[in-house]
């Protein structure tokens, strides 16, 4: 099947994917005196003499705003709010179909940090939870940092923080397949933007204690000059031994390949230098860093990529479905560091150990268990954390 114009004919048909339901019939003057004049006056006055009353009366408490200003979608880079559409009502649609929850594009003419984030501050009222999407580094920092002290509803960055949580749950599995000891085990990760220097926190946050982070230009470390402020900062957890060099050099005995970069990166040769049975998560999209047969005749004990037609797809539909879920139920304020591990471990352990092997280290993006142990997983730690309401 040809994906791409069998794709373009869906939209056209459907002209789109999403539409508003109504949860209740209006056949009637009855209905229509209870769904809207004058019986809506009473709850609207209610939300008046206490906001907390919109979670009773309206649907705010299953919402969730998806909002990009199209500055990095999938892989086509920079194509603008409007073009970012369709990626957009996709992940409304993954959002009910997979976790029952109600959301909602919010495509913006913007891509100044200020006017985004103020945006976002304005339609809040309506909305239980924020979910921004493929918006550029550093901006993407700058936005959900800004959003996240200004708002009482979570909001969570799922390029950022999604491919973080899913590439842990893939790294817990396969260091139990390989015998490696997280706190013992190298992990370089190249592609510094907002999935890279994400992935790089949890890691540190899980007990990861030997993190390179490498760019374009090789890795990031304390001798270049050429550093963004949020690349300096994410050396206070990374590249403590202050290596300098290109990627070859970073995997030198390296036990984990993470790439969030692009096609070809990882070169088969790099892989003959790192450690016994090494981890490769090549995850660029639609091409990853380095072919699976290719990563295998190379010495990989085991290869994950982000795409459905190989085995281990590492996909972020894993997590933040059930992370909202979870996240609305018990009315978080925010989704801190302890919820997005416990996300991470609940997805690892839906595979039992009898089952774990090389080829199986994730669960499929159709097991039906997943949403509902995150969102479990998820809830626990926000009662545990003090972030539910």
């Amino acid at each position: 099947m040809d994906y791409y114009l069998e794709s373009l004919k869906m939209h056209e048909k459907n002209k789109g994917k999403i539409s508003v339901e109504s949860k209740v019939s209006v056949e009637s003057y009855e209905d229509l005196s209870l769904a809207y004049t004058p019986g809506v006056s009473k709850p609207c006055l209610a939300i008046r003499d206490n906001e907390e009353d919109a979670y009773k009366y309206t649907s705010k408490g299953n919402m969730v705003a998806v909002v990009s200003d199209g500055s990095a979608v999938l892989g086509l880079g920079n194509i603008g709010g409007l073009a970012s559409m369709p990626v957009m009502e996709g992940k409304a649609i993954l959002f009910k179909e997979f976790g029952g929850v109600n959301a909602f594009p919010i495509c913006l003419s913007t891509q100044s940090v200020d006017e985004i984030v103020n945006t976002v501050i304005n339609i809040a009222p309506g909305f239980g939870g924020i979910n921004l999407e493929d918006i550029s580094a550093p901006r993407c920092f700058e936005v959900e940092k800004k959003l996240i002290e200004k708002l009482d509803i979570p909001v969570f960055h799922d390029d950022q923080h999604g491919t973080a949580i899913v590439t842990l749950a893939a790294l817990i599995n396969s260091l139990k397949v390989v015998n490696k000891d997280v706190s013992n085990v190298k992990v370089v990760i190249n592609g510094a933007g907002a999935a890279g220097v994400a992935i790089a926190k949890l890691m540190d946050k899980f007990g990861v204690k030997e993190i390179l982070l490498c760019d374009s230009k090789g890795i990031i470390s304390k001798n270049r000059d050429d550093l963004s402020k949020y690349k300096i900062d994410i050396l206070k957890l990374t590249n403590k031994n202050d290596i300098s060099g290109n990627l070859e050099v970073a995997l030198e005995d390296a036990d984990v390949f993470v790439g969030v970069s692009v096609a070809g990166a990882l070169k088969k040769e790099y892989i003959y230098t790192m450690a016994k049975h090494p981890i490769i998560f090549a995850m660029a999209n639609p091409v990853p860093e380095i072919m699976p047969d290719e990563a295998i005749a190379a010495g990989a004990a085991i290869i994950g990529t982000g795409r459905s037609d190989f085995n281990n797809q590492i996909n972020n539909v894993l997590v933040f479905p059930g992370i909202f879920k979870g996240a609305l139920e018990i009315r978080a304020k925010k989704i801190n560091e302890d919820m997005k591990i416990a996300a991470a471990v609940a997805i690892a352990n839906i595979i039992d150990k009898d089952e774990l092997d090389a080829e199986y280290i994730i669960p499929k993006i159709f097991d039906k268990r997943v949403v509902e142990s995150v969102s479990q997983a998820v809830k626990d730690a926000a009662l545990k954390t003090g972030e539910n309401i």
